[in-house]
């Protein structure tokens, strides 16, 4: 097997991994059988991972909505907090308008938000 191409075939290279993991020490040469094949499909699992599981930057949205929950703040508060009006904050959280530069800075200093994360970077 060259490349994994679809969940079945993971899922049994896992199962294979798993099963390898235990007949794998520090002390097991690079050139035993199990360990080039745990090598192997270790890779392989792990392309596939990146390809098809990969964890995406948290959006704005995101970002804003796990702060009003995580701090316990209404919208209105929050809006309040980086010094928006509440129905500006809601364009924001719905993905209608972007915040200008002076918001954006105000929401990572505020939230303790990476800028880069705030304006979708």
């Amino acid at each position: 097997m060259t490349k994994i191409e679809t969940k079945d075939q993971y899922d049994r290279a896992v199962q294979r991994v798993e099963e390898l993991l235990p007949l794998i020490t520090d002390k097991t040469p690079l050139d035993d059988p199990n360990s080039i094949e745990l090598e192997l499909l270790s890779n392989l699992v792990a392309e596939y991972s990146e390809k098809h599981f990969a964890l995406r930057a948290p959006s704005l949205a995101d970002v804003l909505k796990f702060h009003m929950h995580e701090m316990g703040l209404t919208p209105k508060t929050l809006a309040k907090l980086i010094g928006v009006t509440p129905p500006l904050l809601n364009d924001y959280i719905s993905g209608k308008c972007k915040p200008t530069l002076k918001v954006a800075r105000e929401i990572s200093r505020k939230l303790n938000v990476d800028v880069n994360i705030v304006l979708g970077v």
